[in-house]
């Protein structure tokens, strides 16, 4: 017997549902914010994603040579692609740009709870507007839509100003290692990076700068960074909204595109395998052959919002099936079609089975049975049979699909 591949999932009726109620939620809370969806190709030149994150990455990717001899991919994560469709696509449009999507990715990695080879993202992409309340949009809209799916988090902004502050007398290679240790929460390896390079004396301020819980703090520390007027009005506006975040100075994010602001949601009750959401300002459009412009976005990590969410009663709307003699097939498509205009799931008997037996089907799919024999037929009416009650009664097409409808009302 043939299997899924490893690191896929099949999803059944109910799941589904629940997904797909979710990805409403999401998509409503970034529609009200001016948010439109966009789409991109499942598969990209390998170069679109080499360029930004460097070959290292395909060892994680699903890289392919196309009957043109092209290096190809399944696309890693989508910032790229929207960028690159941008570049193609939207340079003209007015700007601020608000863009969402969301898509189905692929990297080889090694599965576990939370984190597969296929995985679901969705995702905001703010195409340039470079100010403070661009940055706090951005927080403002991730916390919206996290909240409108239910999944309890926290969230933590940051901005990389101050720490690269501290680093800015280091070579670049230099400060990718160590804020890529930063970024891992890895402190042994933090430790080590700092020793073999001389630089334990940035222990303790890295370590104090993670630690920090208000902005002047941060200061104190890293000194009048040239940013510090964006950061104290971005913090600010987040502030007068009321939003509920911990100021995070330690977040580095492991991409070297990120330029400024900062931020990353964890689900409560996930364990280790918890970060949900990461974002921040970055700039991208640039090395794809367009121009310099700010850009600011994040992610949600959609496969793991739902194992945090966990199973979760869906609303029940009422379904009928059609029960028939043979002589009445025609008459029961009929019914069948009525009930599906007024919005009621109507099954309809494809098997031949007798009434006995469609009745005992019925009973096991349905809320009501909606019974069609010779009299019913030659009245032009129904029996509808409640199948949780018992209860049944014979009435015109129009009041039992009203009843049908008051039930699922209820």
């Amino acid at each position: 017997m043939l299997q899924k591949p490893r690191g896929t999932r099949d999803f059944l009726p109910d799941e589904m549902e629940r997904r797909r109620l979710i990805e409403r939620r999401m998509r409503e809370a970034a529609r009200r914010w001016g948010y439109r969806e966009v789409c991109t190709p499942d598969f990209e030149h390998l170069e679109l994603f080499t360029m930004k994150s460097g070959e290292g990455i395909i060892q994680e990717m699903y890289v392919f040579e196309d009957k043109g001899g092209r290096q190809m991919t399944l696309r890693p994560e989508v910032t790229a692609a929207v960028l690159r469709m941008y570049v193609n696509e939207g340079k003209v449009l007015p700007k601020p740009i608000r863009w969402c999507y969301f898509a189905d990715c692929f990297r080889y990695e090694r599965p576990q709870k939370g984190r597969y080879r296929q995985f679901w993202q969705f995702g905001v992409e703010l195409i340039g507007a470079d100010t403070a309340s661009a940055d706090a949009e951005a927080i403002m809209l991730a916390d919206d839509t996290l909240r409108s799916t239910g999944v309890t988090f926290d969230l933590h902004v940051g901005h990389l100003a101050p720490m690269k502050h501290i680093l800015s007398d280091l070579a670049p290679g230099d400060q990718r290692a160590i804020m890529a240790c930063l970024d891992k929460h890895d402190q042994e390896g933090l430790t080590a990076a700092l020793a073999g390079r001389n630089l334990t004396h940035l222990t303790e301020p890295l370590a104090a700068l993670s630690e920090c819980r208000t902005v002047p703090e941060v200061f104190e520390i890293a000194g009048d960074v040239p940013e510090r007027a964006r950061i104290e009005e971005t913090f600010a506006l987040l502030d007068s909204l009321n939003i509920d975040y911990r100021p995070d100075f330690g977040i580095a994010r492991g991409l070297d595109y990120y330029t400024g602001m900062v931020f990353e949601a964890f689900a409560k009750n996930l364990g280790a395998e918890n970060q949900i959401l990461g974002g921040g300002t970055y700039r991208l459009a640039h090395l794809f052959g367009g121009d310099d412009v700010a850009s600011c976005g994040f992610a949600i990590g959609f496969d793991r919002v739902m194992v945090s969410i966990g199973n979760f009663e869906l609303a029940h709307e009422p379904v009928v099936g059609v029960v028939c003699t043979p002589d009445a097939r025609a008459r029961a498509l009929e019914v069948a079609r009525a009930f599906r205009e007024a919005g009621v799931r109507a099954e309809a008997d494809l098997m031949q089975r007798g009434m006995g037996a469609q009745l005992s089907h019925a009973a096991k799919t349905a809320d009501f049975a909606v019974v069609l024999g010779k009299r019913e037929v030659e009245a032009g009416t129904v029996t509808l049979k409640d199948l949780h009650s018992g209860e049944q009664k014979e009435r015109s097409l129009e009041d039992a699909i009203a009843e049908v409808v008051r039930h699922g009302a209820c």
